[in-house]
């Protein structure tokens, strides 16, 4: 809302008001209202979807039959609303592209774990998600979605596949969206997230260890038998 307020030479406080309404998910989509309020009282407005003035007061009525009658200001009206937009859409492009993620979210044993597909910060709202498996989509009903607005007229949407992991198998998701100039696929990697390399990390460093104690243990059984010092095992006498 831009504003304005001054006082007329008679002594009356004016404030003139610059409202703009969304009235849908589309930019172009902006009512203009310029409203002119004089002590208080609401005396003229302009809307430029109708492209006309109306008078609230006598002097109000008078002046806006003056402004309609007059095809320069009506055009001028509209060349404002024109500028307007064009620094609206400055700010909110016709359409952003989003930025797409694929994670994966493991479960228990007895259970698959769920691949996400995310695509974030995207205009306009109609966007498309499928899954691939081997190149082959993966049927909806196999699928889930949920789409969300961010209030600031950009979308997000994430898409869950239940995923259990096959050797040779390739999964994708594909996103198509009119800021694309073709779709954006991106391959599931099939190496294993974080908690699990933790895990054979883990295991693999014991088995390290393990290894060189038993080459410790040998190396040192060798040197003690080249020194002829051999280890007598130890037998209990028979009862």
């Amino acid at each position: 809302m831009v504003h304005s307020c001054f006082f007329s030479p008679d002594g009356h406080f004016i404030t003139i008001l610059d409202l703009c309404y969304s009235r849908g998910e589309d930019p172009h989509d902006v009512e203009d209202i310029w409203r002119a309020i004089s002590d208080l009282v609401k005396v003229m407005e302009y809307n430029s979807s109708l492209n006309r003035f109306t008078g609230y007061t006598p002097i109000g009525i008078h002046t806006a039959e003056q402004l309609n009658a007059d095809p320069v200001v009506l055009a001028s009206a509209v060349v404002g609303k024109k500028r307007f937009n064009s620094v609206l859409l400055y700010y909110f492009p016709l359409s952003v592209e989003p930025s797409v993620h694929l994670s994966m979210t493991p479960h228990g044993d007895r259970h698959p774990s769920m691949l996400t597909c995310s695509a974030y910060k995207f205009y306009p709202k109609q966007i498309r998600v499928t899954w691939l498996r081997n190149g082959q989509e993966v049927p909806s009903n196999m699928t889930s979605s949920e789409e969300l607005a961010n209030g600031d007229w950009h979308y997000q949407i994430h898409s869950y596949l239940e995923y259990t992991p096959t050797p040779g198998e390739k999964i994708s998701c594909m996103v198509e969206h009119t800021s694309f100039t073709e779709p954006k696929i991106l391959h599931w990697d099939m190496s294993l997230p974080e908690s699990e390399r933790s895990k054979i990390a883990i295991g693999a460093s014991g088995l390290v260890l393990g290894v060189v104690f038993a080459v410790a243990g040998l190396l040192y059984y060798n040197r003690r038998k080249t020194t002829g010092m051999e280890l007598v095992p130890t037998s209990h006498p028979s009862q």
